[in-house]
């Protein structure tokens, strides 16, 4: 019960691989799936949520935590997935979330800029210098957007546990390395690694949803079967009912013993009117 996450670059053999690769293994191969999975939902428009996924926050989106929400709902829908197993997936961000899980192969695969650039203007029938334009910023926004929420660069090696120039390696040369590689012991499930698993899609599922009412929240397993949020902000910073609601619906949805809160609730008291005391006659 292995799962193999492709990193790639646009026009640089990624999908062949990934999709030779399942074949051979008997693995499911998604990729855009999870994208349109979250847009159904989570109720997002999917360019939205594809913006949000590529490109670097603006001021805007990074003030009012946006994009951050967006993608935890990601995260959630792709956990969920992940959590099946025997899966080789090759869209966006999936060696960020499956950091430190034993029985992922991590891969990321490059390619010739040239050959990249001929790939695009035969599928987009674009000049070779806007599809080089194309790519570059592609390759940007990808960089920019890894940088910002993990401050880690997509071409940092350390990420990946291998990567692969689909040049002088053929398509079928990679397929057929990887597949090798997907089956020695060190990427085979434990329980250990499954446990891990299933806590991070847990944690990621129960954020979705408080995220829905809280913008900056955050999730922690305490006691295993507990859960503590801290930096709340909404109904859940200001109203007991509200949290009592959110804490049987989590217990009911994912059958946890507690929902924990680390600050205490803080009522909204209105706002002052600053004209009551003035005499206008």
């Amino acid at each position: 019960m292995s799962i193999i996450t492709i990193s790639r670059g646009s026009y640089s053999h990624g999908k062949e691989v990934a999709e030779a690769l399942a074949d051979k293994l008997h693995y499911d191969c998604l990729s855009r799936e999870i994208m349109v999975e979250t847009s159904d939902q989570f109720k997002i428009p999917e360019k939205k949520l594809l913006r949000a996924m590529h490109d670097a926050p603006t001021a805007f989106e990074w003030f009012n935590h946006d994009q951050e929400r967006l993608v935890h709902f990601f995260r959630s829908t792709f956990l969920s997935h992940m959590a099946q197993g025997n899966i080789v997936y090759h869209g966006l961000a999936g060696h960020f979330f499956l950091q430190n899980i034993s029985h992922v192969l991590k891969v990321r695969i490059i390619a010739d800029m040239e050959d990249r650039v001929k790939e695009e203007t035969t599928r987009e029938k674009c000049s070779a210098h806007d599809a080089l334009k194309k790519l570059q910023l592609d390759d940007k926004e990808r960089r920019k957007w890894s940088l910002h929420l993990y401050g880690k660069d997509t071409w940092d090696s350390r990420l990946y546990d291998i990567m692969l120039c689909v040049d002088s390696l053929t398509v079928d040369d990679a397929v057929e390395l990887l597949a090798q590689t997907a089956q020695k012991k060190q990427f085979q499930a434990t329980e250990a690694s499954l446990a891990e698993l299933k806590q991070r899609m847990l944690c990621a599922n129960i954020l979705a949803e408080v995220y829905q009412t809280s913008s900056s929240a955050k999730v922690r397993f305490v006691n295993n079967n507990s859960i503590e949020l801290t930096d709340t902000d909404g109904p859940l910073k200001t109203d007991k009912i509200a949290r009592k609601d959110f804490s049987s619906q989590m217990k009911e949805l994912y059958h946890i013993e507690d929902v924990l809160y680390k600050e205490p609730l803080h009522p909204f008291k209105g706002h002052i009117n600053t004209f009551y005391n003035v005499d206008v006659q």
